[in-house]
């Protein structure tokens, strides 16, 4: 393995995306939004909630109907710690796993489909590399900016969490032990997840916004975890994360076999034309 042609792979490619205003601005929109406007606001919840016409009576029926779970997480709140408990917490915890996914999947739809549009890749591929060292630069010039995002939005979040919601907490509350295994676990296979899908999509098209639009479809699982926990139906305990992570993982093993399979320089090539 020529690690030296894999890091230089790397890093072409993340210059493209530092150049690119399409590929780079929803990297910095999105994150913003999920990691800084929306925990503010959750923080602030309490307070709308005491607005004319706003009122946290239904608290108690939906705590009554939570599982018994996380009802134990939330003994000795009142209802204004437990909204924003849960919402910072556990409603935020599947949309927080947006992130790593969509970082991987602009990126590796830049990458894969995006050099093809551009009409780079033809020359990629004529360069003294392996076909596995091609796609491992690929697939790492992915990946690790899913994770940088991932783990540095962490850090955001349990920032602006602990600052904004202070006046109701009273107390530094996140992140609990559940979070840490969804951050250090689950986010780099979800990142892997939208990698996998995205890369095996782009085998089939020819320009960056088709790869990325047909590969988006992975997020539909997120959403219905997202709705899940707002329902009540389910909750990200510890173990249930741990198995959410090994599902995932055992998925990406699956694309990753598929990938190789597919990613031919040949089969490259004769598509170019």
């Amino acid at each position: 393995m020529n690690r030296r042609a894999v890091a230089a792979i790397v890093r072409k490619d993340l210059m493209v995306v530092v150049r690119s205003k399409a590929v780079l601005l929803p990297l910095i929109i999105v994150p913003l939004l999920f990691l800084v406007l929306l925990p503010a606001m959750a923080a602030l919840a309490p307070k709308l909630a005491t607005l004319p016409g706003s009122s946290l009576a239904g608290m108690s029926t939906f705590i009554e109907q939570m599982p018994a779970g996380l009802r134990q997480t939330i003994e000795g709140l009142d209802e204004s710690q437990t909204l924003v408990l849960l919402m910072i917490v556990y409603f935020m915890a599947p949309m927080y796993l947006i992130l790593p996914l969509m970082v991987a999947s602009v990126i590796a739809a830049d990458s894969f489909a995006g050099e093809k549009e551009r009409k780079t890749l033809e020359a990629l591929l004529y360069t003294p590399t392996t076909d596995r060292e091609l796609f491992l630069g690929k697939w790492l010039s992915a990946w690790l900016p899913a994770l940088g995002v991932s783990l540095g939005g962490f850090f955001v979040y349990t920032l602006v969490a602990n600052l904004s919601a202070w006046p109701v907490m009273g107390r530094v509350f996140f992140p609990n032990a559940m979070w840490l295994v969804l951050v250090l676990w689950v986010a780099p296979a979800v990142a892997a997840l939208g990698l996998g899908v995205t890369a095996l999509v782009s085998a089939r098209v020819r320009g960056f916004q088709e790869a990325y639009q047909l590969g988006g479809v992975v997020v539909l699982p997120l959403v219905a975890l997202v709705i899940g926990q707002v329902t009540g139906v389910m909750y990200f305990s510890i173990g249930l994360v741990w198995v959410l992570g090994i599902a995932v993982w055992s998925i990406d093993a699956l694309l990753l076999w598929l990938s190789l399979k597919i990613f031919r320089r040949a089969g490259l090539i004769d598509r170019l034309g």
